[in-house]
């Protein structure tokens, strides 16, 4: 079976304990994550080939990452090699009405400072059936955004199906471009877009009329965003499924979370869950994704089912600590046959 290669930047995470604010904790919780490396990981969890291409550094925390993507599965024969550090996010987890806080300390770390040239594409993607990245890594910096559309211009010529999730990070975007100057020349070589609530608007200043994602009480109205995947698929030709996942907050430790795909006639919904103690919400957009490259690739015939797995598997995640998704395919198609009881399996 051809390889799924994703390429960005994975990182240390230090995460504060039992809800803890960066003041008030004496320790941090670490594990590895990143969005591009969560989705290898749940498509190697589910018994896809998946690659995941990077930059690290030659030190021992590079070394216990690389162990750690190998433990899951995931293969890392194309990863190179440079650069000074790992970049590292602190994360304070947050509870009923205040949100969780991301910290980012990654400037400067061997993926913000790769360039283009520094990896052979062609040798990289010539066994692969797909080539998946996210809005994170162009953001890093303009060597980042450039080896990455290096790599997209080399999928489609390879006739490679590309996909991106947008994943706007405000905060990631400080080396003088802004992500509506970089993203359209790199989600123009997408056969399969991916966004959340607001992604659309804040790249292109696309979004559904009369909707404010700070207002959803709980509840966004899926048909509402059939608009913006026209209006996506209008701007990007080679598109040929945009799908928005669809997240209503009650609170940090209660949202709704359902998604929306559209072939360009047909807009399937997913059915809609109500997660009420979550776990971890870091890399539920990831977990969609990585279902969601698998129920396509798995259920070519059937975007609606492609699109319930990749809702299911998601919401299986805000059970999950850490970044990455830890679900087989048996318990994604249980919650998806309406068992959600979580009765022990024994």
């Amino acid at each position: 079976m051809k390889t799924i290669v994703t390429f960005g930047e994975i990182m240390l995470r230090l995460a504060t304990p039992d809800y803890l604010r960066f003041s008030q904790t004496d320790r941090l919780v670490a594990t590895f994550g990143g969005g591009e490396a969560n989705v290898a990981v749940s498509l190697a969890n589910y018994g896809l080939p998946a690659e995941f291409v990077t930059r690290l550094p030659q030190n021992d925390l590079a070394q216990a990452c690389m162990k750690d993507l190998r433990k899951y599965g995931v293969g890392t024969r194309h990863i190179i090699y440079g650069g000074e550090r790992l970049g590292i996010y602190f994360l304070e987890t947050g509870a009923v009405a205040r949100a969780s806080k991301v910290v980012y300390d990654r400037a400067h770390s061997s993926m913000a400072d790769i360039r283009p040239g520094m990896i052979d594409w062609k040798h990289v993607l010539h066994d692969a059936q797909w080539f998946h990245w996210t809005g994170i890594t162009p953001a890093l910096s303009q060597g980042a955004a450039d080896a990455c559309l290096e790599a997209i211009e080399t999928a489609n010529r390879l006739g490679i199906t590309v996909s991106t999730d947008l994943n706007y990070r405000k905060n990631l975007w400080q080396y003088g471009k802004k992500a509506s100057e970089v993203m359209p020349a790199l989600v123009a070589g997408c056969n399969v877009i991916l966004a959340n609530e607001e992604d659309a608007e804040m790249v292109f200043g696309v979004k559904p009329e009369g909707f404010d994602v700070q207002r959803t009480a709980g509840h966004i109205e899926s048909s509402a965003f059939e608009s913006v995947c026209r209006q996506l698929m209008s701007l990007f030709p080679r598109a040929r499924k945009v799908i928005i996942t669809l997240r209503g907050s009650i609170s940090a430790n209660h949202n709704t979370w359902a998604g929306v795909l559209f072939d360009g006639q047909t807009l399937f919904r997913s059915p809609s869950y109500d997660i009420t103690h979550i776990v971890d919400r870091v890399g539920g957009g990831d977990a969609f994704m990585g279902g969601l490259i698998y129920g396509l690739l798995s259920f070519p015939d059937n975007d609606s089912r492609a699109l319930h797995f990749a809702v299911a598997a998601s919401c299986l995640k805000h059970t999950i600590y850490g970044d990455y998704n830890q679900v087989s395919v048996a318990e994604v198609e249980k919650l998806m046959s309406g068992d959600a009881s979580g009765r022990v399996s024994r």
